[in-house]
């Protein structure tokens, strides 16, 4: 009680260097608590970054001394003409992947939105491939396509139609990766939904009953207005994702498929199976990680802008 009114009566001249002492004191407790987190951040994801630019400029095998050949790998994998076709059927993959990964899920959402009884059956239902380890997903599945006594060609055979080689099909291998990331992933995005589903208010599907609207009307004029931005996070998120698709054609069609190989499974032919060269597998990990950016940069930009707007 005695130093309150010394404190309290001081000039504002004589308070500043304590309030400097103090803020200089919260700085450096703050900064105490972040070090950890920002040394392991900076150990495990920026030191790899720089090291895979770096790479990238080098020939390497981990065998003889690192040799600088500047963009000698950058023009190699250009030459390759299953660098192109890596990018094609990575793009195919993501095209397909978002018709089926990002427009179902919404409309599955909307259903059991619906709902009226065992909803919270559907959401665990839906939600439950989510759990299952990624290799543990691609070896079900590989039973599944199994040309031979695999469930899909057994129910084929039972219904009197013609059996399907799944993976092994230039037509089908696609689809067929395509389906079991999507059984994977698509409780992530309906649980994401619903959620956005239900913060939409109710008088606004009354107003559309009492005005006429069927169901697709009210779907495109209240919904998906409502959704418009977490349609857009998902949209970009889904991008960045299936284009870094690698476990599912790695392990269902191998390392060689022209018809299935992707970025990531190249990346992996360049560094372990027939190159054994490291810096251009950099070099094409570096120009997936310039085109993920320029996504990430978009999906960052959305969400500042919202952020804004809030």
């Amino acid at each position: 009680m005695s130093d309150t009114p010394h404190v309290t009566g001081a000039s504002p001249r004589a308070r500043r260097p304590a309030r400097r002492r103090r803020r200089a004191a919260d700085n450096g407790l703050a900064y105490g608590f972040l070090t950890p987190a920002i040394s392991c951040f900076a150990l495990f994801s920026w030191y790899p970054l720089v090291r895979g630019v770096i790479l990238s400029f080098q020939q390497v095998n981990f065998v003889s001394d690192p040799e600088w050949v500047g963009f000698a790998n950058f023009s190699a994998i250009f030459h390759d003409p299953l660098f192109w076709t890596a990018w094609w059927n990575t793009v195919k993959f993501t095209g397909i992947a978002l018709a089926f990964g990002y427009v179902v899920p919404f409309f599955l959402a909307v259903v059991v939105n619906e709902m009226r009884h065992l909803k919270g059956y559907f959401r665990v239902a839906v939600y439950l491939p989510v759990m299952l380890p990624p290799l543990v997903v691609v070896l079900l599945w590989q039973y599944f396509y199994d040309p031979g006594n695999g469930l899909f060609n057994t129910v084929l055979r039972g219904l009197h139609l013609p059996e399907s080689q799944w993976t092994q099909s230039p037509r089908m291998a696609m689809v067929s990766l395509v389906l079991v990331s999507t059984w994977a992933n698509m409780g992530t995005a309906t649980i994401m939904y619903l959620a956005a589903l239900q913060n939409i208010p109710g008088e606004l599907y009354e107003a559309a009953e009492l005005e006429g609207a069927n169901v697709w009307q009210r779907l495109w004029y209240v919904t998906i207005p409502h959704m418009r931005f977490i349609l857009a996070v998902l949209l970009m998120l889904q991008i960045v994702a299936t284009m870094q698709v690698f476990i599912e054609p790695f392990q269902l069609t191998g390392t060689t498929n022209p018809d299935t190989i992707t970025v990531m499974v190249l990346i992996y032919r360049y560094a372990f199976t027939v190159n054994h060269d490291f810096g251009m597998a950099a070099a094409m990990s570096v120009l997936l990680f310039v085109v993920l950016g320029a996504f990430s940069m978009a999906y960052i930009r959305l969400i500042s802008r919202e952020g804004t707007r809030a």
